[in-house]
Parts: C-alpha cells; sequence; structure tokens
C-alpha cells in the first residue's frame, strides 16, 4: 500500500497550480475552470487542489496547527536555489532564510495559510 495522493483546500486553484507546477515539478492532469485541479509528480504521487468555493466557504481555510507539506532536496545549495526563486513569487509568505531547522537545514513558508517546507531530508543517510 502507498500513499496516491493527497487533497488541498485553497482559495486560489490557479495560483497553486503555477506553484506546484513551476517551482515543484508537478504536471498538470486536468484544471477544471479553477475550480479544481489535479497534478502528478514525476513519482506518480498525485495533489489535488479543491477551491475553497466548491465547499460552499467565503475563507480562506484554516490548516491544523503544524499541519504543513513537505519538498526534500538533494543538499543545502538545492534548499539555496529553490528559496532564491520563491522569494520572488507574488503571494508568498516566506517565514526565514533557509537555516538549520531540527537535524536538518531548510526554510518554511506559506501559500494563502498552507504552510510548505522545503528541506534536507534529514533521515537520508538512514535511508537503504
Amino acid at each position: 500500500m502507498s500513499l496516491n495522493h493527497i487533497n488541498l483546500v485553497v482559495k486560489e486553484v490557479d495560483q497553486a497550480v503555477s506553484l506546484f507546477a513551476d517551482y515543484f515539478g508537478f504536471s498538470l492532469i486536468t484544471n477544471r475552470n479553477g475550480k479544481m485541479a489535479v497534478l502528478e509528480s514525476s513519482h506518480q504521487f498525485v495533489l489535488v487542489i479543491w477551491s475553497q468555493e466548491l465547499n460552499r466557504k467565503d475563507d480562506i481555510p484554516q490548516y491544523p496547527e503544524n499541519f504543513h507539506i513537505g519538498f526534500y532536496q538533494e543538499d543545502e545549495d538545492a534548499v539555496r536555489e529553490i528559496y532564491q526563486k520563491l522569494k520572488g513569487h507574488e503571494g508568498l509568505q516566506m517565514e526565514s532564510e533557509p537555516k538549520k531547522i531540527r537535524n536538518t537545514f531548510g526554510f518554511y513558508f506559506y501559500f494563502e495559510k498552507l504552510m510548505i517546507e522545503i528541506s534536507v531530508n534529514p533521515f537520508k543517510e538512514n535511508i537503504a
């Protein structure tokens, strides 16, 4: 059994599609009028972007405290490179520059209310 998809609720579906396609290498499978989109990673992981409008809500969804999604990078240089690209992207709230966090190196940022982590895999040494 493997995890094959996650559904994220956002206010601006088209902006989320752009973020995940342009910076994280997802390919767009379908975009249904900016209300729901399906993207796929090179590892066949599916990301569903769902508009809060479909939930009949006006507010941007509130994710639980500490909920986030993360993207591992190969090394610290790769973390710094994506940080430089992302910091110029309008609509993102950067928490801080890349730095040592816990047992790794990375940074957090927000798209709407969704927290996203970019870091070096802290478990890489232990992966067989």
